[in-house]
């Protein structure tokens, strides 16, 4: 990269990890937190959880398309702006309702799929596919110490401090775009790939690796919401650990996982065998999922799910956007990211409503078994996976790619 792309990558990767910071903080606490409402049960809690991907899901697309009208920079910063206002609505709800309300207000900000085309616009192609992966390994890190802050916050200054501190956040965001993040890069047209055009709208849909991918990621934020629902209700009330040190379960977890992912990263990239990795990490997911469903009260076996899920989770969050990038066809992959983004969204709008439903309807051991049967359909499609050739180039180059 010449240093006016690793400028804009590395901002944009920046504010992209501050904004998923203070959406993945609470992942670990509304279950507990919100649960101590009046008005709360498992459904609503499972709402609250996910509302933000349904507003996120429904708005990636239009606020793509505006930014290709009116500019990348003014609508990333009224989505920040959106934010920081649901932050501080669900920082003062003394409701679940209200804590729903402000949560589908910070998704409203939708600017996953700006932000991916602005890191579009501001790289070659060659260079685009590294781009895209460095923005997934930030919000890889940004999940990884949101897990540990959010319970640290939280038990100093209560859920309400936690929306404050993300609300700052956002404001922080405010400011990079502002001060740091490059107004625009001068592009050769036929290298603008940013943005979702309606016209490529039916051909991403129909791509089947597209599909495949996209699935895949509906599935894992699927299985990440659903399992958030039930995990910190397990670890207090199941292992009788105090919310205030869930933040060092995460964390002992959460490391042990960086180690676990070097077999797999090293396989894809110095072997380039990416399918096998991208299988053997969806193998992860579903297993993590299982062991849960019959060990929710043993503490090694827990201890153990989580830490395979996270090695899972981490990894495929890091690969997916990488993978994306460079299955979309020329020209489409601003429409092909807009997709991903909304998929993404969709799944932890599902995840967190469905195993809600379920949950309330037959209990936590059958949030697990669904996360299971979701997962198990994920890793067919994975062994279905085309194309392996073109998508074992795309982590090569994003690893070895041209400088």
């Amino acid at each position: 990269m010449n240093p006016a792309e690793r400028r804009a990558i590395f901002s944009l990767a920046g504010l992209y990890s501050i904004r998923m910071l203070g959406l993945f903080m609470v992942l670990p606490l509304l279950s507990l937190y919100v649960g101590e409402f009046e008005d709360s049960t498992p459904l609503l809690i499972g709402l609250a959880l996910g509302a933000y991907g349904l507003t996120q899901a429904i708005l990636q697309i239009p606020f793509g398309m505006l930014s290709d009208r009116i500019g990348r920079k003014p609508v990333i910063i009224a989505g920040l702006l959106l934010f920081c206002i649901g932050s501080v609505v669900a920082a003062n709800a003394e409701s679940v309702t209200v804590i729903i309300m402000g949560r589908a207000l910070q998704g409203s900000g939708a600017i996953a799929s700006t932000v991916m085309a602005l890191a579009a616009d501001a790289t070659r192609d060659h260079q685009r596919t590294k781009a895209m992966a460095l923005i997934g390994v930030s919000i890889g890190f940004s999940f990884c110490l949101a897990l540990v802050l959010g319970p640290v916050v939280a038990g100093l200054a209560g859920l309400s401090g936690v929306f404050i501190l993300t609300a700052g956040l956002g404001l922080v965001g405010i400011a990079l775009v502002v001060f740091v993040v490059p107004s625009s890069i001068e592009l050769d047209p036929l290298q603008r790939e940013a943005g979702a055009i309606p016209a490529l709208l039916v051909d991403s849909l129909c791509d089947a690796q597209l599909l495949r991918l996209n699935l895949g990621v509906f599935v894992l934020h699927f299985v990440l919401m659903a399992s958030f629902l039930v995990v910190p209700q397990m670890l207090e009330a199941g292992l009788q650990i105090d919310r205030s040190e869930h933040w060092q379960v995460y964390l002992t977890t959460l490391l042990l996982s960086v180690v676990g992912m070097v077999p797999l990263m090293l396989a894809a990239e110095k072997f380039n065998h990416l399918k096998g990795s991208f299988i053997f990490a969806v193998l992860l997911v579903g297993l993590s999922q299982a062991f849960l469903w019959f060990g929710i009260s043993q503490h090694w076996l827990a201890y153990g799910a989580l830490l395979i899920f996270f090695v899972g989770f981490n990894y495929l969050e890091a690969t997916l956007p990488s993978l994306i990038s460079r299955a979309a066809s020329a020209g489409g992959k601003g429409t092909a990211m807009g997709v991903y983004s909304s998929c993404q969204f969709l799944g932890a709008f599902a995840g967190g409503a469905m195993s809600g439903l379920v949950m309330e309807i037959a209990g936590i051991s059958s949030v697990f078994a669904m996360c299971v049967a979701v997962s198990t359909v994920w890793l067919y499609l994975s062994f279905t996976m085309s194309h392996p050739k073109v998508v074992d180039r795309a982590l090569m180059q994003t690893v070895e790619g041209p400088s």
